[in-house]
């Protein structure tokens, strides 16, 4: 298959690993499935490589299917030559098979049609042979009111219509032009008239000029979004006289009458069609681009967030603080329920009251964590709680509560919570955060989670099908507990989807806990398939049969038996077991469909079954002198927890209410191209204050020794 040679070619892959890929992808299995179990098939490629052939099989199902609607479309206008047909199939892009659409194109009415249409197009020729005959005096032969062509100069005009479009239509024009453009045009923005203060937040780009091809991606978004908001124009354009140049090169023979007439429509062709059309498809390639990058940052951020280290089966008391309308506060157990909630306030005359009340409950429910939201009043909400004198093996922590809010007036949150409101739903969430983030975040749409970059201005589409591999891949490596996940963790599952995951829950409060991997057959909608690739990333951790709760696949349980029955002790002897792990000689067990990768993997999971591949928690604090911006000095070093990465630097949480930025520039002693190679979200960093502006509520920082 040529799409498979094309994307082996491209990715420097072999064709017997893509076309492995394509077949399984096409069976219907899942990325995560096959980067996990099928390491053989694929020469053990990763889901980053998997998702590229993916991503790059749907462009090429693009290309072809442009590609027959484009031969039909000349076949009904009974256009299409056997010369064209062959560059239509031979066109390897979508930009070379529209430049040579181009001239076939079914257009509005143009100024060249009504000149052909005038019966000037022979005028036109004339003028391109650029002959010494003045063609003024060739002009008058077509001078004709019946034609409507009154004047010779009138004729004059048509066939230099005719010239332009022609040369707009030239496929190696439009190539050379092209590369022009990519190499040499500058992406300017000025700001429009009268438009200074609305504006002001775009003030470093009313007058602004720079390499088109070479501005960072954030740059690029912020131009456009200043010319959406009507307040920038931009404009990308390479230098005209070198454009016009190159042109007259290909078109201009000599110094005659007839030639000054050529390079007249040549210019007219170049401002109204040719640069035009080129400006359109660079801005366009330069927004792909940079929702490229910005896409790509977001969903890195994401899977940072996502896999940040729970704390675990905890008992929580979870705080959203407020002033005014009191600070709501949630008692969970260690699975996350919802035990009782309260409202305190932490002003006289009741302080003393939300003390004794918070003391109570900390013994009542044997609190073991206390979780804090980050907003408004989460700072003074944290000296309140440190001040209680709490028992020093309970952890006090700050919790991210991005998008808390969103997920307590959504639908998920209204069936999990029926009888309460959104205040106690939002408590509940920043303490489920604590314990998981990942089963928490699964139940909001990724862009209210806030770690991105002009999430709101790129192809949501992109974003989107993004962010949902991003959340997939994190879910799966993680593994499911199938006996306590909820519908949101369990959807996201390899090879289910919401309507499985329903059933499951409802198979699960019918019949009682999951007892084994194979009761999942039982469940409706879930068959031989999506048992298959969904199997291994669901643990059961009290089920009937011990690799149950491992990521070992059930298909690869009979080797694991034969492993365990050749050191004569049972499987469960074998889990943990370094001793006996070590003694297993892995040659003896390869089989056609299990080689060392897959049996490598499986000695991983026998040492450490169902092992969380997060980082350990380790708690966080704020300095404790530090509570608003107007605490902060220039010089200081105070900690801080980095809450989102961009193309253009990080933000910091340094508990003032008000993020920091350490621009690129700042991020270390060195040289950084991408901010990513340095900090990821919810790093602990130190960082120096470099400037506070009150008045904006700014703070720059520095990660700088």
């Amino acid at each position: 298959m040529e799409a498979i040679h094309i994307i082996s070619r491209e990715l420097n892959l072999s064709v017997e690993n893509v076309s492995a890929v394509v077949k399984l992808l096409e069976e219907g299995a899942t990325i995560p499935f096959i980067a996990r179990y099928r390491k053989e098939r694929t020469g053990s490629l990763d889901e980053v490589a998997i998702g590229m052939i993916r991503d790059r099989m749907e462009q090429i199902k693009a290309l072809d299917e442009r590609k027959t609607s484009i031969i039909k479309s000349l076949t009904e206008r009974d256009l299409l030559t056997e010369k064209l047909l062959e560059g239509i199939q031979a066109a390897s892009s979508m930009t070379g098979l529209e430049d040579l659409y181009e001239k076939y194109r079914p257009k509005k009415r143009t100024r060249a049609q009504d000149a052909r249409e005038k019966g000037l197009e022979p005028l036109a020729e004339f003028l391109l042979k650029q002959s010494e005959r003045d063609p003024l005096v060739e002009a008058e032969l077509y001078v004709s009111s019946e034609k409507g062509v009154e004047t010779a100069e009138e004729a004059m005009s048509g066939a230099r219509d005719i010239i332009a479009e022609t040369m707009n239509e030239d496929v190696d024009i439009r190539a050379n032009i092209r590369k022009l453009f990519l190499n040499t045009a500058m992406i300017q923005s000025l700001l429009k008239k009268g438009k200074e203060e609305e504006g002001a937040k775009f003030k470093d780009y009313f007058d602004w000029s720079e390499n088109a091809f070479k501005t960072p991606s954030h740059r690029v978004l912020a131009m456009f979004r200043g010319q959406n908001e009507d307040i920038l124009r931009v404009h990308v354009l390479p230098d005209e006289e070198q454009a016009l140049s190159f042109i007259e090169g290909r078109y201009v023979k000599n110094g005659s009458t007839s030639a000054e007439e050529v390079r007249a429509a040549i210019k007219d062709g170049y401002k109204r069609l040719l640069s035009k059309s080129m400006e359109k498809e660079c801005m366009t390639d330069l927004k792909a681009k940079a929702d490229e990058t910005a896409i790509n940052v977001f969903a890195a951020n994401l899977k940072e967030l996502l896999l940040s280290a729970p704390l675990g089966r905890k008992r929580i008391l979870a705080l959203d603080p407020g002033f005014r309308t009191g600070c709501k506060v949630v008692c969970l157990d260690a699975q996350g329920k919802l035990l009782h909630h309260d409202v305190i306030y932490l002003h006289e005359p009741q302080v003393g009251k939300a003390k004794e009340i918070l003391l109570k409950l900390v013994k009542t429910y044997k609190i073991e964590a206390v979780a804090i939201g980050n907003g408004t009043a989460g700072r003074e909400t944290e000296a309140f709680i440190q001040g209680l004198g709490l028992d020093a093996g309970i952890h006090i922590v700050m919790v991210d509560e991005s998008g808390a809010s969103i997920y307590s007036a959504s639908e998920v949150a209204r069936q999990e919570f029926p009888d309460h409101d959104i205040t106690v739903r939002g408590a509940v969430s920043i303490g489920r955060r604590l314990m998981d983030p990942l089963s928490e975040l699964v139940k909001l749409d990724p862009k209210s989670i806030g770690v991105g970059q002009y999430q709101h201005d790129v192809d949501q589409k992109a974003l989107k099908k993004s962010l949902d591999d991003g959340v997939i891949s994190c879910v799966n490596k993680v593994g499911v507990e199938v006996n306590t996940a909820g519908r949101e963790l369990l959807s996201r599952v390899a090879g289910l989807n919401d309507t499985i995951a329903g059933n499951m829950i409802l198979f699960r409060n019918e019949n009682g806990p999951f007892q084994s991997r194979k009761a999942f057959l039982k469940v409706l909608r879930l068959g031989p398939k999506a048992f298959e690739q969904a199997a291994g990333f669901l643990r059961i951790h009290d089920g009937n049969h011990p690799l149950d709760r491992s990521g070992i696949h059930p298909e690869s349980y009979g080797v694991v038996e034969k492993m365990a029955k050749d050191l004569k002790i049972g499987i469960q002897d074998l889990l943990m077991n370094t001793e006996q792990i070590g003694k297993i000689d892995l040659k003896q067990y390869v089989t056609q469909s299990i080689g060392l990768p897959t049996l490598k993997d499986i000695i991983k999971e026998l040492a450490s079954p169902g092992r969380d591949p997060r980082k350990q928690f380790q708690a966080f604090s704020f300095d404790t002198t530090i509570h608003d911006i107007k605490d902060l000095v220039p010089g200081m070093k105070v900690p801080g927890i980095v809450t989102n990465v961009t193309a253009f630097g990080a933000f910091v949480d340094i508990g003032v209410h008000q993020d920091g930025l350490v621009h690129i520039s700042q991020l270390a002693d060195r040289f950084v191209k991408d901010p990513g190679e340095i900090v990821t979200v919810r790093q602990a960093v130190t960082v120096t204050v470099l400037e506070v502006d009150v008045k904006r509520k700014r703070v720059s920082l520095s990660m700088k020794k």
